[in-house]
């Protein structure tokens, strides 16, 4: 397939282009900015895709120069949407309104441009931090105005690909970690335990039953066809990890009554203050932390 894939300099952008160039897709990135400009990680991200697919610097989504793209690029199977507005993605003072205009500019526009060409579908990916996702007491509500935004270009893109007639799906990513990661939650947690040491939540303004996923991704060369309109991809083996949740509460119990239980809560927790360890493999929480998503 001819895939134009948004996102690819982010942690997980990367691994999802690698894994579809090496499933033998053409993939085409569009970029926000110019390569020159990127630093650290990302810059190493950057530099190994050049290898893997076609890079098209400073062509936001939506902007005259993704139409730009578009018209010259040919036919297209796939649009896959994984750039996501998140700068200072855990300020509560986090735009977005903004956001969801970045995330969605013109989309009405760019679904007409690329179904003119032949578009077969849309992949967005998603994120356990917007609202009705993951697993957890009811109402699974947004952890932040970045986990609100996410959900509001799911509705953006749900609605608008409904009108087109285009087939969408979602790919929800949860806690992912591995090679040119920035460090962040979930690598904290892979090095404390790698280490013998207690790992600690110091900000546990929410706990989500979650599925760990360990780059690099399977392919996505699944999506595509079938009757998986508007199907959602959602994190796998929830009950066995409910499972793995009460054997390691037991064990808690046997080693410490009075620390029973910690780590373990499904749903919402207090608003931050205290501290919370973690337990190796427990693989159920969330934190404010880092999302792992860019």
């Amino acid at each position: 397939m001819k895939i134009l894939f948004t996102g690819a300099s982010s942690f997980t952008g990367f691994w999802f282009v690698k894994s579809l160039a090496a499933a033998g897709h053409e993939v085409v990135c569009p970029l926000r900015g110019a390569p020159e400009h990127y630093d650290t990680v990302r810059k190493q991200r950057v530099g190994k895709l050049q290898s893997l697919c076609r890079l098209v610097p400073e062509t936001p989504f939506g902007t005259e120069a993704f139409f730009k793209l578009i018209c010259e690029g040919g036919a297209w199977d796939l649009l896959c949407h994984h750039a996501t507005e998140a700068a200072n993605y855990r300020s509560p003072d986090f735009d977005i309104q903004r956001a969801l205009q970045n995330n969605t500019l013109n989309l009405r526009a760019v679904l007409a441009a690329l179904k003119a060409d032949g578009l077969k579908g849309v992949v967005l990916t998603g994120s356990v931090f917007e609202n009705d996702e993951g697993a957890g007491e009811e109402p699974l509500r947004a952890f932040s105005g970045y986990g609100l935004s996410k959900g509001l270009t799911w509705q953006m893109f749900r609605y608008h690909c409904g009108e087109a007639h285009v087939p969408l799906g979602k790919f929800v990513i949860p806690n992912p970690f591995g090679p040119f990661e920035e460090p962040r939650f979930t690598a904290y947690l892979m090095r404390s335990w790698k280490e013998g040491k207690p790992a600690g939540v110091k900000t546990p303004d929410y706990v989500r039953t979650t599925s760990t996923w360990i780059c690099s991704p399977p392919s996505m060369r699944s999506l595509p066809g079938g009757s998986w309109h508007q199907r959602r991809i959602r994190s796998r083996s929830i009950q066995r990890l409910h499972r793995e949740a009460g054997r390691l509460r037991a064990a808690c119990r046997e080693r410490s009554p009075e620390t029973a239980g910690l780590g373990m809560q499904t749903g919402t927790g207090a608003a931050g203050g205290f501290q919370r360890t973690v337990a190796p493999g427990q693989r159920r929480s969330g934190s404010t932390a880092g999302s792992g998503l860019e």
